[in-house]
């Protein structure tokens, strides 16, 4: 039997004039997701279970950008997407174009478990939920008035907001109107995701992880980011779970999540030198982070921005809720 240990985030990339009401409820819903977590894994459920459970804590608060309370597309709809992956037998499902399915992170679970498929999208996926059985709600339940006002600022500004909530700052500190960040070459003018993302190693040594998101304020209809694609934001193998959050783009183009459990396996690294290695040496100029967990039951979180909305715990009692370097 080994040790168990789970982390949390809700994004990358933080105002650091965030108002403190702002962070001390997002510091709330993360500890009450790890305390759900650690409940979970001291009764000796699974690893995939407990990413299921936790993400979907998380898609059900509007505080980050998941489930409801998701960013709005360009026509001011939702569209959410969410990955899931068992690192025993490298199972996996994702689905992206979600609508109407009130928690995305269950659907990617029916897919892995009763599809003969790893990733479905759009009426496809809608289909598969409605056969399914899943709870399913109208559009307008996922939107929220901060989401409709953010919304109308990005429409004004002709631009993609990351952080919807925030639309002062980038994610390095400086003014988005002085430094805009690129993305595909061309300028956006927030940097400060909220996507959310679980990781989780049980007792007996088995990774699992998670991520959803509802992307980017004003984004493109039918754009997908990394947070569905395995490799890019999610992957678990026997030797570690990973949940990236950032700069989509970035993250898809470095293979983050999968980049961590490769240079484990081909490198021999241990996690924390695994996590440093991608951070500095595979997002060339873009921005992220990512929480990862071992089959050791170790626990690291990683970034090359101001800051992240993370948690984790262990099993030898050790427990942090951090939004700083």
């Amino acid at each position: 039997m080994g040790r168990w240990a789970i982390a949390v985030h809700g994004g990358a990339g933080i105002d650091p004039n965030l108002p403190v009401e702002r962070q001390e409820e997002a510091k709330q819903l993360l500890t009450r997701c790890l305390n759900l977590g650690i409940a979970a894994l001291s009764s000796n459920m699974s690893a995939i279970d407990v990413v299921e459970l936790v993400v979907r804590e998380l898609e059900t608060d509007p505080l980050f950008n998941s489930g409801r309370g998701s960013a709005l597309t360009e026509k001011g709809t939702v569209e959410m997407e969410a990955s899931i992956m068992d690192g025993t037998k490298r199972r996996c499902g994702a689905v992206s174009g979600i609508t109407t399915v009130k928690n995305p992170i269950s659907l990617a679970r029916l897919v892995m478990d009763k599809s003969p498929h790893s990733y479905l999208a759009f009426s496809g996926a809608e289909d598969f939920a409605r056969k399914q059985g899943v709870e399913t709600v109208d559009n307008d339940y996922f939107v929220t008035d901060d989401n409709v006002g953010m919304l109308k600022l990005a429409k004004e500004a002709n631009s993609i907001l990351f952080d919807y909530r925030i639309p002062l700052l980038g994610c390095a500190g400086a003014a988005a109107t002085e430094s805009p960040i690129v993305m595909n070459g061309l300028p956006i003018s927030i940097y400060a995701p909220e996507t959310v993302g679980c990781v989780v190693v049980d007792r007996e040594g088995r990774c699992a992880a998670g991520t959803s998101t509802g992307g980017l304020m004003n984004k493109m209809m039918g754009r997908i980011g990394d947070s569905p694609l395995i490799g890019a934001g999610t992957y678990a193998s026997e030797l570690c779970g990973v949940s990236c959050t950032g700069e989509g783009e970035a993250i898809i183009r470095s293979t983050l999540a999968r980049d961590v459990s490769a240079v484990m396996e081909y490198k021999g690294l241990a996690l924390q030198e695994a996590v440093d290695y991608v951070i500095k040496h595979r997002l060339d100029e873009g921005f992220a982070g990512l929480i990862a967990v071992s089959n050791k039951g170790e626990v690291v979180c990683g970034f090359n921005c101001n800051g992240m909305f993370r948690g984790c715990a262990t099993e030898d009692g050790f427990i942090e809720v951090a939004m700083w370097e």
